[in-house]
């Protein structure tokens, strides 16, 4: 959504564990929404209640107020809600969620200057078959993320294994946004991509006290996305298809990963 800064920057151990208390707060609010995700509920209520929370917490919701070159306006929410085809990015509003539907949910928040930033695709009621192996792989993805994550390695070889993973069920890996590194910032080097970025734009040693949004966008369909409207902000795919979004804060550390928005 932002600029990122124009280097990497290492954590402290003291500036890891701020993060990790912004990450618990975005922890309750993914665990608070997935209670509430049910038919009949709207995004704006979502939202509603994320803010609540953020506010009870002594936070600052990251991404209300963004502004983006392209968008007509700043993000006006406190979370990102994305229905069905939309990958990211989504508004929320006055929109019932329909049995059947998926939503993710994005939420981001910064504490005493420190930064968490999350994501989970729940689904709405019962969902199909097809629709429940697309989540269970994006949540794979990250997963395998978060286990191959070690010091000294580099980060095309974990790419590789997220990227495998989701195309060898023959879903598609959208490549127009990535997760990308966040401490003080939202958006801080390095960029995360979720495949082999054959640029080497998105390549980077894993070194301790790197920290990194992870975040697998994954589509039932072809990878190509598109703006769903003139807002500049809502992503969906170009082919309708439906997508899943699963994101954690993690560090690296002298033994493999910390991650940084798992409640603890």
């Amino acid at each position: 959504m932002v600029a990122a800064t124009a280097r990497i920057v290492l954590k402290s151990a003291r500036e890891i564990e701020l993060m990790r208390a912004a990450g618990r707060v975005v922890h309750r609010v993914l665990e608070e929404l997935g209670r509430m995700v049910r038919p009949g509920v709207t995004t704006a209520e979502l939202d509603a209640r994320a803010e609540e929370i953020v506010r009870e917490s002594g936070g600052i919701a990251l991404f209300k107020g963004v502004r983006h070159p392209q968008a007509r306006f700043p993000f006006p929410a406190c979370i990102c809600a994305s229905v069905n085809e939309e990958v990211v990015h989504g508004i929320p509003k006055d929109r019932p969620l329909r049995p059947g539907d998926i939503i993710s949910v994005d939420c981001g928040v910064r504490l005493k200057g420190y930064c968490g930033d999350a994501a989970r695709t729940f689904p709405v009621g019962a969902v199909s078959p097809d629709v429940q192996r697309l989540l269970d792989v994006t949540r794979e993805v990250l997963a395998i993320a978060i286990r191959e994550i070690q010091p000294g390695r580099r980060w095309r070889e974990v790419a590789r294994l997220m990227q495998r993973r989701a195309e060898e069920d023959g879903f598609g890996v959208v490549r127009e946004f990535c997760g990308h590194g966040i401490g003080q910032q939202m958006h801080e080097l390095p960029n995360v991509p979720n495949y082999v970025d054959r640029q080497r734009n998105g390549d980077f040693e894993l070194r301790p006290g790197t920290t990194l949004a992870v975040e697998p966008m994954v589509t039932a369909g072809r990878a190509d996305v598109v703006l769903a409207d003139d807002s500049g902000w809502t992503v969906v795919t170009r082919d309708r298809s439906r997508a899943a979004h699963f994101e954690d804060t993690v560090a690296v550390t002298e033994s493999g990963v910390d991650v940084l928005t798992d409640g603890r």
